[in-house]
């Protein structure tokens, strides 16, 4: 008897193993747009960037690549630059940039 309830462990391990996997992957599959707040911000070097609620994110007028890092971190990359967006404890976004030959700087981010 101990064997079967050994064996019936093990299966009940795996079966865990392959539904937690299975939990993460649907994770990553979900949009990551998902909070994303409706902003227009003017960063250094003439660049404008607008969001609408949920996404996507537009780089001087052109959707920019979309990375979600976590609920409240996302980069957005293109126009030859990378804009990181960032969701302050109190739901206000801060934007900031990062450009070719180590250009950067603090994006003004404008009511909306």
């Amino acid at each position: 008897m101990p064997d079967v309830v050994q064996t019936w462990g093990n299966e009940m391990n795996k079966t865990l193993a392959g539904m937690s996997a299975l939990a993460a992957a649907l994770e990553l599959a979900t949009p990551a747009h998902a909070s994303i707040p409706l902003l227009n911000a003017t960063c250094p070097g003439n660049i404008e960037v607008h969001a609408d609620q949920g996404g996507p994110v537009y780089i001087n007028g052109k959707e920019g690549a979309l990375k979600k890092f976590n609920d409240n971190y996302f980069e957005i990359k293109g126009a030859g630059v990378t804009i990181s967006l960032s969701i302050n404890p109190d739901g206000s976004p801060s934007v900031s940039y990062t450009g070719k030959g180590g250009a950067n700087g603090i994006c003004s981010v404008k009511a909306s």
